[in-house]
């Protein structure tokens, strides 16, 4: 499987995610939520990630998944701890650190990030923020197909 993952735009240049991820100083990213939620034990190491800014409709860096964290139940305290403990990685703003503030998290580690030449991103109105699909051309203009959630199921 690979994964497409949208990247927050908001903030200064500089504090973009993507921004972060392309300068090296943001080797992982986190997902969070009440319950399990995608990406949530569906990621695995080896696996490819793209990365798209949110509103760009433009793919344009991809990274090998070197490791993954997954929790669920986590307390407040264990929450503050594990995002802390992987604050070197994440590089999370306070205001990053409040919106994943979840008791379900998944941490995805990746290196090799490679900056591409972009492809257009077919959107469709029924997906979310990280999208598991077969290969990336399933949501390239021209070669897309429709998306359901088949491979996003628990």
């Amino acid at each position: 499987m690979v994964h497409l993952v949208y990247c927050d735009n908001a903030g200064k240049k500089g504090e973009k995610v993507l921004d972060r991820i392309m300068a090296g100083t943001k080797t992982m990213v986190v997902r969070g939520a009440a319950g399990r939620k995608i990406p949530h034990s569906r990621v695995f190491e080896g696996e490819r990630l793209y990365f798209m800014e949110k509103g760009s409709g433009r793919i344009t860096a991809t990274a090998t998944v070197k490791a993954v964290q997954n929790y669920v139940k986590l307390t407040d305290d264990e929450i503050t701890k594990t995002l802390e403990k992987n604050h070197s990685k994440l590089n999370l703003s306070d205001k990053q650190k409040i919106r994943w503030h979840k008791k379900c998290l998944c941490l995805v580690e990746f290196g090799n990030v490679k900056e591409l030449t972009p492809l257009n991103f077919e959107h469709q109105g029924n997906m979310d923020d990280w999208l598991i699909i077969d290969k990336i051309e399933d949501v390239v203009v021209g070669s897309s197909i429709t998306y359901n959630y088949e491979k996003s199921r628990f």
